[in-house]
C-alpha cells in the first residue's frame, strides 16, 4: 500500500506524466459524449429492450459503452480498425510483400503497415454499418432508412468510427497505454455505476455470501488475467568469445524474455464471435419469407436451446451428486 502511495506521490509531481493522465481521460470523457449522440435517423430512440434478448449485439453494446443501444454515431466502437489490424496481420502470413513490409523494413515499414490498415478500416466500417442498420429496420427498432437517409446514417457511423480510431491513436502517442484497448475498457466499465446501483437497491441480506463470493471470484479472476499476462518465460542465450589482438570481447550469458501469452485478446475476440454467430444466423434466417428456411432455423434455434438447458440441468446435477 505504501509503495502505492509513493507512486501516486511521484505521478502528481512529475508533469510530464501528470499531462498524460489528463491527456486520456479528457479523450475517454470525450468518447463518453460521443457515444450518447444519436446518429439522425434514431434521434430520441434507444434499444435496450431489445438488446436485452439478444446476445450478439449486446456484447456489441458492452463494447461501445452503450454507443449501440443508444443508436450513436459511434455505435461501432472500435470494430472495425480491430478487425482491420486482425484481416493485415493474416495478410502477412499469405503475402511476402507485407509480411517484409512489416517485419524487415523497421519503423517506416510498421508505418506503412499501420497506414494500410486505417485505409481497409473505412471500407469495412462502411459494411458493417450499413449491414447493423438493415438489421435493425428490420427488426422495427428504426424506420425510414431507404435512398439518400440511408446513406447520409451510413456516412455519419463511418466517419464516427473513423473518430473514435483516430481518438485511440492520440491517446497512445500522447497518452499512456494502447488506445485502443482504453477505449475497450472505458466502454466495458461505463456499465458499472449502473449495476451498482441496482445492486445496491436491490439488496438482500441473504445474498451476502453469493456477494461475497462474487467479489473472492472476481478479485481471483483479475489476479490470473494480470499473471497470465506479465509472465514471461527466460530463454537463455550465451554470446561466444571472440578474440581481437589482445583484448578479448564476449562471453556473456543472458536471457530472451518471451511472453507466455503471446496473442493476448485476439483468441478471446475470436471465440465469441464464433459462439455468437450462430445466433446471429438464425436471428436473420428466422425474418426470411421462406417458409423452409424459417422453419429450420426455428429448429436450430430451440436445438440451441435445448443444448443450453440440458448443459446446465447436467451442471446442477453434478453439483447435488457431489
Amino acid at each position: 500500500m505504501e509503495n502505492f502511495l509513493n507512486k501516486l506521490k511521484l505521478m502528481a509531481q512529475d508533469k510530464g506524466l501528470r499531462n498524460k493522465i489528463l491527456f486520456v481521460l479528457f479523450a475517454l470523457v470525450l468518447f463518453r459524449l460521443l457515444a450518447n449522440i444519436p446518429i439522425p435517423a434514431a434521434a430520441g430512440l434507444r434499444l435496450d429492450d431489445f438488446l436485452a434478448n439478444n446476445q450478439a449485439l449486446g456484447f456489441l453494446n458492452l463494447l461501445t459503452g452503450g454507443g449501440l443501444s443508444a443508436i450513436s454515431i459511434v455505435m461501432l466502437g472500435v470494430g472495425p480498425y480491430i478487425t482491420a489490424s486482425i484481416i493485415m496481420q493474416l495478410l502477412t502470413m499469405m503475402s511476402d510483400k507485407l509480411k517484409a513490409l512489416y517485419h524487415e523494413e523497421g519503423e517506416l515499414g510498421k508505418k506503412k503497415f499501420a497506414q494500410y490498415s486505417r485505409l481497409l478500416t473505412i471500407p469495412l466500417a462502411f459494411v458493417q454499418g450499413y449491414g447493423l442498420l438493415i438489421f435493425l429496420e428490420k427488426q422495427g427498432a428504426i424506420e425510414g432508412l431507404f435512398g439518400f437517409n440511408l446513406f447520409t446514417n451510413v456516412m455519419v457511423i463511418v466517419a464516427g468510427s473513423v473518430l473514435l480510431m483516430w481518438i485511440g491513436e492520440l491517446i497512445s502517442e500522447f497518452g499512456i497505454g494502447n488506445g485502443v484497448s482504453l477505449i475497450i475498457f472505458a466502454g466495458i466499465v461505463a456499465g458499472l455505476p449502473s449495476t451498482i446501483a441496482q445492486a445496491f437497491f436491490s439488496f438482500d441480506v441473504s445474498q451476502i455470501p453469493t456477494y461475497f463470493g462474487f467479489l473472492v471470484a472476481a478479485l481471483l479472476i483479475v489476479a490470473g488475467v494480470v499473471t497470465v499476462t506479465e509472465a514471461e518465460r527466460p530463454i537463455p542465450i550465451t554470446y561466444a568469445k571472440r578474440v581481437r589482438g589482445m583484448k578479448v570481447y564476449g562471453g556473456i550469458s543472458t536471457y530472451l524474455p518471451l511472453r507466455v501469452n503471446q496473442a493476448g485478446v485476439i483468441p478471446i475476440i475470436f471465440a465469441l464471435s464464433i459462439l455468437i454467430f450462430p445466433q446471429v444466423l438464425v436471428n436473420f434466417l428466422s425474418q426470411v419469407d421462406n417458409t423452409t428456411i424459417a422453419a429450420i432455423s426455428s429448429a436450430v434455434e430451440l436445438l440451441c436451446l435445448f443444448r443450453v438447458r440440458f448443459y446446465l440441468f447436467s451442471r446442477t446435477m453434478n453439483s447435488y451428486n457431489h
